[in-house]
């Protein structure tokens, strides 16, 4: 009886044994790509805005062009995460993102509390700075003295802020958190004149035919005149992982051919902007 018993035993074992051989095995799958967090502010046409055709919405601009270039050459998944200016500056500081991307330029402050990578070279976006007014008072500001006791809007934080403190010092300064919310003050005239970037005032002009250019050129640095991305202080690895794609990227002559086609995109849609929470706080129509 043990005998039998054994052997029954060793038959299903051998049984089991052949079923085993002859089963599929689970299919395997590729493991996950690491994400490469980007904190972009979307308001900076034609570096980066929101467009939305056909009731969908989409980040676009060159500096999503190349954050894409920077996440594929670095074999990880792209996630672009939106928020207001100067949150993006807050988010690599406090490293809830990798770096961020959205127009920035070189000042002193940044050079102190950032990682900087070596320039981008998005065509004249940072090269000139303006002042843009409405349209009745198109090239009448040429001048500090032609501006004597006008208000002056500029970005938090951002470059044109610091450039009208030192250079329109007598001028009532106002601030706002995105340039959309900015263009809708120039407008109402909370405001009479507003500093922005050569190719971003082009895009707002070509949105809102009730403005122009005020005449007015600000001074500008070889340092401040182009582009740079922030990271965290001291994460020297990636920065300078980012700088060697961005000189490969120049090599290849990508930057021309981003630039040339985030400006026909600014040409469509409309622009959103973001608050330092990531909700849509403003919408304008790009026409």
């Amino acid at each position: 009886m043990k005998k039998m018993i054994a052997m029954t035993l060793a038959l299903i074992m051998a049984l089991s044994l052949f079923a085993g051989c002859g089963a599929a095995k689970p299919a395997e799958t590729d493991p996950p790509k690491e994400v490469l967090k980007v904190g972009i502010s979307p308001d900076f046409a034609p570096m980066e805005f929101v467009i939305i055709t056909d009731g969908e919405s989409k980040i676009s601009g060159f500096d999503v062009m190349l954050a894409e270039y920077i996440a594929q050459e670095m074999g990880k998944e792209l996630q672009l995460m939106p928020m207001d200016f100067s949150a993006c500056q807050t988010a690599v500081a406090m490293g809830t993102v990798d770096m961020s991307i959205s127009g920035f330029s070189w000042t002193e402050e940044r050079a102190a509390n950032y990682n900087l990578s070596d320039y981008y070279y998005a065509g004249d976006n940072e090269t000139e700075q303006v002042l843009i007014t409405t349209k009745d008072n198109a090239g009448k500001f040429t001048t500090v003295e032609s501006m004597a006791g006008l208000k002056v809007g500029a970005q938090a934080a951002s470059l044109q802020e610091g450039l009208c403190k030192e250079q329109l010092p007598d001028n009532d300064l106002m601030v706002f958190t995105d340039i959309n919310t900015g263009v809708l003050q120039l407008k109402k005239g909370d405001f009479q004149i507003m500093a922005v970037a050569t190719g971003n005032a082009d895009a707002i002009i070509a949105a809102n035919p009730d403005l122009a250019l005020a005449g007015f050129n600000f001074d500008v640095s070889e340092e401040e005149s182009n582009n740079l991305i922030l990271l965290k202080k001291g994460n020297d690895e990636l920065t300078a992982e980012v700088n060697k794609i961005l000189a490969k990227a120049l090599e290849a002559g990508k930057y021309g051919e981003w630039y040339a086609k985030a400006e026909e995109l600014a040409g469509i849609g409309i622009h959103v902007s973001y608050d330092e929470e990531g909700n849509v706080s403003s919408t304008s129509p790009i026409e």
